[in-house]
């Protein structure tokens, strides 16, 4: 870490700065520092050493990034080095790294705030917010034409794919997604509909300003051509974090949908979305689900461990048993 620092140092215009690494959670792809100057955050400085992606894909993501901050989306913007470039590859350890620097989304983690939203305000807008940020984000998407292109969703998410990484003894649960990925087939995939995603939409991966309630949104690092429903069905699926104590799945399926609402109508505020893929909110979140459960297992690999089904037992009951999802612990619903 601190050969990598030290070149990030000549790099970058990082004088008189301290470097505060930040513990990696599970799953984590990268190594995480805070760059402070004079008691302020400043930047990020995201080490990529996991040998996965190439230096393009690194840059499809990052120039993505740069045109949406260019263009007024709240999202933390990416610096350049002082050779003008937006990913720089250096060497530590006899192998090659990435590292990349980004502006310090200003704000906090809801996490760090307890899960309490800002003094005052209603929770009204901090949903109105989360959706309008992520309507900003597409927008701007079905405009952007890349340099770089990121992996599309078929990509990754296919049967050859699927079949090596999960074990044959989860042969339902892979009918179940054979099954859903038929189904993604047949969705149209035009502009409109279809483009550059965040792929990891939530709560973990934006700051949230106290004083005014912008968002600004980080960590793109996933990014991928998909269905911009996704992002959305995956906003809904996080909005069981604020119904978690309704032990009713039904009304607790209720309470998700009361706040995706107002989610969709920030989002609406910024860019257009048809009421044709609305209506298949349903099998978007069967698709986070399915990339939930691939995340689980390419975690396990990674960190040389087996699964612990219970982290995928509600996702992959309601995939195999066509059962709509509401929420962690007691998750089915059958009469909806």
């Amino acid at each position: 870490m601190e050969q990598i620092i030290e070149q990030a140092q000549k790099l970058y215009p990082l004088e008189d700065c301290i470097f505060t690494p930040v513990s990696g959670h599970e799953g984590g792809r990268n190594r995480i520092v805070i760059v402070s100057r004079n008691g302020e955050k400043e930047y990020i400085l995201r080490i990529s050493d996991t040998g996965d992606r190439s230096e393009n894909d690194y840059l499809a993501e990052t120039e993505f990034i740069r045109f949406l901050a260019e263009n007024g989306a709240p999202v933390a913007d990416v610096i350049s080095s002082v050779k003008g470039k937006l990913v720089e590859c250096v060497e530590a350890d006899g192998k090659s790294v990435y590292i990349s620097l980004f502006a310090y989304a200003k704000g906090m983690l809801l996490a760090d705030n307890g899960y309490r939203y800002r003094e005052d305000a209603p929770l009204t807008e901090y949903f109105y917010n989360t959706g309008k940020a992520l309507g900003a984000i597409h927008r701007l998407s079905k405009e952007y034409t890349p340099d770089h292109p990121r992996p599309d969703y078929f990509d990754k998410y296919n049967m050859t794919y699927i079949d090596s990484l999960i074990p044959e003894e989860y042969g339902e649960l892979k009918s179940a997604i054979a099954k859903r990925l038929d189904e993604f087939h047949k969705l149209p995939m035009d502009k409109s509909c279809y483009g550059l995603v965040h792929f990891d939409y939530s709560d973990g991966n934006y700051h949230i300003d106290m004083d005014t309630g912008a968002i600004t949104v980080f960590d793109f690092d996933n990014c991928m051509n998909c269905w911009y429903m996704f992002d959305l069905a995956n906003l809904w699926l996080h909005n069981e974090g604020w119904t978690r104590q309704e032990p009713d799945p039904g009304k607790r399926f209720v309470m998700m949908q009361q706040c995706f609402e107002l989610q969709l109508k920030g989002y609406k505020t910024e860019t257009d979305l048809s009421e044709e893929m609305l209506e298949k909110l349903p099998l978007f979140i069967d698709m986070v689900l399915i990339e939930n459960i691939v995340d689980e297992f390419e975690c396990a690999i990674r960190e040389g461990e087996e699964l612990d089904y219970d982290d995928i037992e509600d996702a992959a009951e309601c995939l195999i048993n066509d059962i709509p999802y509401a929420g962690n612990d007691s998750a089915v619903i059958s009469d909806q």
